[in-house]
């Protein structure tokens, strides 16, 4: 009798454990797959620090407040999420170990989704269509006409920006004298200075600033054709917070909130190329 309730004891026992160690390990599967979701970590922080840099039209200081297409975009998205955006202005060239590094939550100031940046980060879905274009003096109208006859130029782009790709990409272009700058505006401030020839930027960019104000001496040179690129909100990979984010689009595209912005900021072709 002593042996089949010894018995009895032991099962309970070696039951109850099997249990203790099943529901531990059913809550630190639980645990774990919280702290590897993106978006409970952004939910749970409320809040989602966007890494930008700072021009027009995207993302702009005036009268002391950050404007923009790319900023109030941020903003609408940000409500329906439920949490609020915290703009960062960072280095450009890091972007992507800050992303990695939860210094920052996304990138989202005029991104060009390319091949190479696919590898490291995942990307919401596309909301504008760019190009690269060619600045130069209007003074130098007659003399730079087409990428041979900026082979012997001095050139410059942004460091690590679709211009700089454009510039390597470009059998005349990749001859030419280049130095990169840090930022798309240094760039053009450069180039009105007279430390550069021409620098490659992006359309928005330049359609914003290009012929006014300090740049009234600039001009795109229309005969150069480079390349075209798509723009999207870039997430750490793997990230499951890009669906929500795609849903919040897809709602501001359906309820013309997206198209009023374009508008606004004077991009409405480029918007409803990457939409139709």
């Amino acid at each position: 009798m002593k042996k089949a309730v010894s018995l009895i004891l032991t099962l309970i026992l070696t039951f109850t454990l099997f249990a203790a160690c099943g529901s531990s390990s059913d809550s630190s599967s639980k645990e774990s797959s919280s702290a590897d979701s993106d978006k409970a970590y952004v939910k749970g922080n409320g809040k989602m620090i966007v890494g930008i840099t700072e021009y027009k039209p995207m993302n702009y200081e005036e009268n002391g407040e950050l404007v923009g297409f790319d900023t109030e975009f941020t903003k609408k998205v940000c409500e329906k999420l439920g949490v609020e955006p915290v703009f960062q202005t960072i280095d450009w060239d890091t972007k992507e170990s800050l992303i990695k590094a939860k210094n920052i939550d996304c990138i989202w100031n005029g991104f060009t989704v390319t091949e190479e940046r696919k590898k490291n980060i995942d990307f919401s879905k596309v909301y504008l269509l760019n190009k690269q274009v060619l600045i130069i003096n209007s003074k130098d109208k007659d003399k730079y006409t087409d990428t041979a006859s900026l082979s012997s130029a001095m050139i410059s782009a942004e460091t690590d920006s679709a211009g700089e790709t454009a510039i390597k990409n470009d059998e005349n272009l990749s001859k030419a004298s280049y130095a990169a700058s840090d930022k798309q505006m240094s760039a053009l401030t450069q180039l009105v200075a007279g430390n550069y020839d021409a620098v490659v930027l992006d359309y928005t960019l330049a359609k914003a600033n290009v012929g006014k104000g300090d740049f009234s001496d600039l001009m795109i040179v229309e005969s150069i054709s480079l390349t075209n690129e798509e723009y999207a909100i870039g997430f750490r990979k793997g990230s499951d917070l890009v669906p929500d984010v795609n849903k919040a689009i897809d709602e501001l595209i359906a309820d013309g909130t997206l198209k009023s912005l374009a508008e606004k900021y004077d991009l409405l072709e480029l918007y409803e190329d990457a939409v139709k």
